[in-house]
């Protein structure tokens, strides 16, 4: 894909230094340049090309650093969407509009119901939502069958397991993809907020996004993180 295909206007000159040229490149340096954002303009996007991160430099040109990827253009430009511009099914097959979620907290997860990162955190965000909900705090769990098939029961057997075993009282939606051609339009909206270490794609089960009260992802996090290391977050969001 050519650069002309992504910008109207032209890029700042940049230079591209390949490992051959820098010997001495330290390869951990480049996994901090793939979740950096590049601000041309309105636009900010970031970027590996054929083996190569661009990130911001300080004078607003562009820096490139080696990676070990295989070759390819990844672009993510701003959106000004919002996560309450979606409609989603519930687990019960209603159409519910996330604007009804509008000036709260959002924690939303892939969720799982055989994994074994789900009894910690089905125990934990029930938690923090018992904690929290009358604060202005919600969480969104989505059903996802993605990793290891490890979600493989229908809608009424997950609503089951969540609500009798964990006692979870939080909204419980559809379940979906979350990577792949029929990603779920809110996960193509969360995933393009907020790029991982390896890109946008979700690495497996519990892994979360904290949602402002305007409706945008101010972070997001690993399946390893406990939902108890981002109550926090969730406390400052709630205040401001």
């Amino acid at each position: 894909m050519a650069f002309s295909s992504i910008f109207s206007s032209p890029l700042p000159s940049f230079t591209i230094f390949s490992a051959k040229t820098r010997p001495n490149y330290a390869p951990s340096m480049a996994a901090h340049s793939i979740s950096r954002r590049l601000a041309l303009g309105s636009l900010s996007s970031a970027f590996i090309l054929d083996g190569f991160s661009l990130t911001s430099s300080n004078n607003n040109g562009i820096f490139v650093k080696p990676q070990n990827f295989s070759a390819r253009i990844y672009a993510r430009a701003a959106t000004e969407k919002t996560i309450h511009d979606f409609t989603v099914k519930d687990i019960d097959g209603k159409e519910v509009p996330l604007s009804k979620f509008k000036g709260k907290v959002l924690l939303i997860v892939n969720v799982a119901s055989k994994c074994g990162l789900t009894s910690s955190n089905y125990t934990e965000l029930s938690h923090l939502y018992e904690k929290y909900k009358t604060q202005g705090f919600e969480i969104l769990a989505f059903p996802c069958n993605q990793f290891g098939g490890q979600e493989p029961g229908s809608n009424p057997e997950i609503k089951k397991f969540a609500c009798t075993r964990f006692k979870a009282e939080f909204p419980i939606f559809d379940k979906v993809d979350v990577n792949g051609p029929n990603t779920a339009p809110v996960y193509q909206f969360l995933k393009a907020s907020a790029g991982g270490l390896l890109g946008d794609l979700i690495k497996w089960n519990f892994e979360k996004f904290l949602v402002d009260k305007n409706g945008k992802v101010v972070q997001r996090y690993a399946p390893t993180t406990s939902p108890f290391q981002i109550e926090k977050d969730i406390q400052k969001l709630l205040a401001a």
